[in-house]
């Protein structure tokens, strides 16, 4: 199965850019090599375009896909975007694209252990190494298991369905995806299967412990914002509240100038801002898009422009 993966709010995120054809620009999360390759086609000789990505399959397609543009790909997590730069030489980036979450390709192939629909081994892996969801499932306690899955999850019945995984795995290990989805179902009220699958937020929970995305997401908004020369963009696409949240008060803390007391007669901090906002809302999918892949409904697309 090739790498198969649509790209989100595509358009919307190259003109975001504003890409100039002599520009340096970085893919974070390069997956098929979509928005990669609309970066690489409005570059002259003079630019470059660096891709990154954490899971092999990626970049090797991601490479296919390049092959012939002034782009390097490299396997490396985003958060490490800065060190990547400064071992290539390259002193900053003018534009610099992030598009989060798990690609199109990870969730089709079963036996990455990402999806609910298909039964596979527990794996959740995006870089094929490290903790998997398998261990994470196994070993980590009720009460670590009900926190992530509450946290990260925002799922409601979080003790239950983590004491029914402890329960479940005194017999014998959770070792599937359909295992796990059936305790997931037997945990929660019939009133909450009726509208929609009950397993996607524990799924979502352990996915993002697994691949440690939100330690990684805080790290490399920072390290991509230093990254950045001056009016340099950063464009960030979110699929779901929690990261959506973290990316909206780091740009928020960019922009903000003063922050002293509203009673002080005057600023004493010298605080101004870093950023502007491109957009003051997130950019969200057409109904032209959201009718041709329904994974864009929740996207949404922020961007900044250095100063």
């Amino acid at each position: 199965m090739g790498f198969s993966h649509i790209s989100v709010l595509l358009n919307e995120s190259i003109e975001g850019l504003n890409i100039r054809p002599d520009g340096v620009y970085v893919d974070c999360t390069a997956g098929g090599g979509g928005h990669s390759l609309e970066i690489a086609k409005k570059l002259s000789e003079d630019g470059m375009l660096i891709a990154l990505d954490r899971d092999p399959d990626a970049v090797k397609a991601a490479s296919e896909r390049l092959l012939g543009y002034n782009a390097k790909v490299i396997k490396r997590n985003y958060s490490e975007v800065d060190k990547v730069m400064t071992e290539l030489g390259i002193d900053g980036a003018d534009g610099i694209l992030m598009d989060l979450g798990v690609s199109s390709y990870q969730l089709d192939r079963p036996d990455r252990g990402f999806s609910y629909h298909y039964d596979a081994p527990l794996d959740m892996r995006m870089s094929r190494d490290g903790i998997s969801a398998y261990d994470i499932v196994n070993s980590w306690s009720e009460q670590q298991l009900a926190k992530i899955i509450f946290e990260y999850g925002e799922e409601k019945f979080s003790r239950r369905i983590a004491g029914n995984i402890i329960q479940k795995r005194e017999n014998a290990p959770v070792r599937t995806t359909l295992e796990l989805a059936e305790i997931i179902k037997e945990s929660v009220p019939a009133a909450a299967r009726r509208n929609k699958n009950p397993c996607k937020k524990t799924f979502q929970a352990i996915r993002i412990a697994v691949n440690g995305e939100f330690d990684h997401l805080t790290k490399g908004l920072e390290c991509a914002f230093d990254c950045l020369r001056p009016h340099g963009r950063l464009a960030v696409i979110t699929f779901h509240s929690l990261e959506d949240r973290i990316v909206k008060q780091f740009f928020a803390g960019l922009t903000k100038g003063c922050i002293c007391p509203p009673d002080f007669p005057q600023c004493v901090c010298g605080k101004k801002p870093k950023a502007d906002l491109v957009n003051r809302k997130p950019v969200t999918a057409s109904p032209e898009e959201l009718e041709a892949n329904n994974r864009s409904r929740s996207a949404k697309l922020r961007i900044i422009e250095r100063r």
